[in-house]
């Protein structure tokens, strides 16, 4: 199977940033803001006893408001909830991109989601697969046993994670150690939601980073999260989503390089090579395909610009 350049739909996810739904004032700052993707939110941000007019408020939204470039992500609430039925139905008249979905447990619940969708696009008329879902594969213990086959689904574009809801699930205490780095378990998810991702070419998409004033300790997770493989970051403060777009954006030193390095390739497969010494160091295909990353993306972003 060929690699993708660039994992899932290709679509720009740098920020994703959360937006409380039903709070008018807060979507409009949102919308001011460079994030790539909102996303709305129906499940933590809201209080049971408004879940039903958060629901109502959040489609109207998506009926009426213009999002301009930005991705529409509505946050529903979990499977095994009263209210995640009623979140599909009442926003699938006018359709999000995506869902976010919460702690997914296994598979199957993927099945149960997407045949929940596939229902309404039929029922509206809307083009079957049109709506994507952006999976939370470590919210619970048994999403993080079962995360090599969340993203398998067709209709899943993306993988996160998520190291406070499954730090509450097992009774840690805490998720990092004193120096800020995540505790053995929570690295663990971290790694697996990339493998999992990136196993069925998906968009490996990091959690949230929940000090909000601590910008350099922001710039140094998101700088290990891109080296690893991520290609964006959930964002909860308008704050961070600059200091994250930054780092999921190829430079123009990485895409000079990229682009040096298509060509060696071009002229070393010309003279029947796929293996040479380029800038004092041997190259072959793996360096290929990180080139080629590099440069699908940073053609993605401009052509979301």
């Amino acid at each position: 199977m060929t690699e993708p350049a660039n994992p899932g739909s290709g679509t720009v996810r740098r920020s994703s940033h959360f937006v409380p739904g039903a709070n008018e004032r807060m979507l409009e700052k949102s919308i001011a803001t460079d994030a790539d993707s909102l996303v709305l939110d129906l499940e933590d941000a809201v209080t049971p006893d408004n879940k039903d007019s958060a629901r109502t408020t959040v489609a109207g939204w998506l009926a009426d408001v213009d999002f301009g470039a930005k991705e529409r992500v509505v946050r529903i609430n979990p499977l095994d909830t009263p209210w995640c039925a009623a979140d599909v139905a009442e926003t699938m008249v006018s359709p999000p991109d995506a869902y976010l979905v919460p702690k997914v447990n296994n598979a199957a619940e993927v099945v149960e989601l997407d045949s929940m969708i596939a229902r309404w696009e039929l029922e509206h008329g809307h083009p079957p697969g049109g709506v994507v879902l952006l999976v939370l594969g470590t919210e619970t213990p048994q999403g993080l046993l079962n995360i090599g086959e969340l993203a398998r689904h067709d209709r899943v574009d993306a993988l996160s994670w998520g190291a406070e809801d499954l730090s509450a699930a097992m009774g840690s205490k805490a998720n990092r150690d004193a120096t800020g780095a995540y505790l053995p378990v929570f690295e663990y998810a971290r790694v697996m939601c990339l493998v999992g991702a990136t196993a069925w070419g998906k968009q490996p998409l990091d959690t949230v980073f929940v000090d909000f004033r601590d910008d350099e300790g922001l710039a140094a997770e998101c700088a290990t999260s891109a080296a690893m493989g991520f290609t964006g970051k959930i964002t909860i403060h308008p704050a961070q989503i600059d200091i994250v777009n930054a780092a999921f954006t190829p430079s123009e030193a990485e895409m000079a390089d990229a682009r040096e390095l298509l060509e060696a390739f071009a002229e070393a497969e010309a003279a029947g090579l796929m293996a040479f010494a380029h800038k004092g160091q041997m190259v072959d295909v793996p360096h290929l395909t990180r080139a080629r990353k590099i440069v699908a993306t940073a053609e993605a972003i401009a052509a979301r610009s």
